[in-house]
């Protein structure tokens, strides 16, 4: 049997009692799972443990058929077969782009002639070959970032761990980091620690929702982005979430008449709470419909808060529900801050979950 065919992926169970967090992990042999959750939810901690980089107070840390951690036996974080990206690439300023790179395979062992190809390798992997010979004072920080990348592969890791490997970079450089990334997950198992959305898309097979220290949601990124089932996931993707109590067929707003104006609830295609629960509810701000407020016809009666510029659409603001529209439909609709519109979210567009 091949070493591929025998891998198994990864395995954690970290428990930490002075952060208070008991999280169950598992990642398949080439599977990349995105962890999110608020900050303290517990994302750095499960990082920590399985880099070796903070010990165990219960579970097991494994990987393929090897214990990294856990009932008193470990290994220490150099034989962990761990690679881990950063936030920032930390390279040794006066080393090459190149040395920098087989410094992984040369501290395992390796000769330096196969350090150097396996550096060599991994700069070709991720697009950076021709950055062998500089210096990293002289690189970008896009640059800087891949051969980061290329350092974690040159060591030929079993895991790799992602922790926010984009946050500290522009907007124009994040691209090619990202595909230099989607490199670096392939064919191995990969926990990626991120608050940006598209890194989720891009890069992840399924995402695991982390609140106060547990496991609160996971599933794919087109369920948990798109039909989420906790505040925080409904909130990273951009959706509007209220609050409310349950009715039978959607729920009712939190606040006066029961927060609708005129008494009505939010309708929802469907959901399983029983009524009186206090619950939850997400949508896209671009599915919500705003319309002049006549009197008559679907939606609640809000009155505009704000008017906020967004991404090519202008945000409609109320005490509670929100909406995208584009400048044709807002000049059309002739409301300003202080209008009374009609805010309409088709039910179908509305998901609920037991608060």
């Amino acid at each position: 049997m091949t070493a591929a065919a025998a891998r198994t992926g990864l395995v954690a169970h970290v428990v930490s009692h002075d952060r208070d967090v008991d999280v169950a992990l598992s990642v398949g042999p080439a599977e990349c799972v995105a962890l999110v959750g608020a900050n303290g939810s517990g994302k750095s901690t499960v990082l920590d443990a399985v880099a070796g980089l903070l010990p165990l107070d219960g579970g097991a840390v494994r990987s393929d058929d090897r214990v990294l951690a856990g009932a008193g036996r470990g290994l220490p974080a150099h034989r962990r077969r761990i690679g881990l990206v950063a936030q920032r690439p930390d390279l040794f300023p006066h080393l090459s782009v190149l040395a920098n790179v087989a410094f992984g395979p040369r501290a395992a062992g390796r000769s330096g002639r196969e350090a150097r190809a396996a550096a060599r390798h991994a700069l070709a992997a991720v697009g950076v070959a021709d950055l062998a010979n500089r210096a990293p004072g002289t690189l970008s920080g896009g640059q800087a970032q891949r051969v980061a990348i290329a350092r974690a592969l040159a060591a030929d890791p079993a895991v790799v761990l992602l922790d926010e490997p984009t946050s500290a970079l522009d907007v124009g450089a994040r691209e090619d980091v990202r595909a230099a990334l989607r490199t670096a997950v392939s064919g191995r198992p990969s926990v990626l620690v991120t608050h940006d959305p598209v890194e989720v898309m891009a890069l992840a097979d399924r995402v695991v929702v982390l609140q106060d220290g547990r496991v609160v949601e996971s599933g794919t990124p087109a369920e948990v982005l798109a039909r989420p089932r906790s505040g925080f996931a409904a909130a990273f993707s951009g959706l509007v979430v209220v609050h409310g109590t349950a009715t039978a067929d959607g729920l009712v707003l939190d606040g006066g008449s029961g927060g609708s104006g005129d008494g009505r609830p939010l309708a929802s295609a469907a959901h399983h709470v029983p009524a009186g629960r206090p619950v939850s509810a997400a949508y896209h701000p671009t599915a919500a419909v705003v319309t002049r407020d006549t009197g008559v016809g679907p939606g609640l009666p809000r009155v505009v808060r704000a008017l906020e510029p967004r991404n090519g659409l202008v945000r409609f603001r109320t005490d509670d529900l929100s909406a995208d529209l584009t400048l044709a439909a807002v000049a059309a609709l002739g409301a300003t801050v202080g209008s009374t519109v009609r805010v309409h979210v088709p039910p179908t567009e509305l998901t609920v979950w037991e608060s």
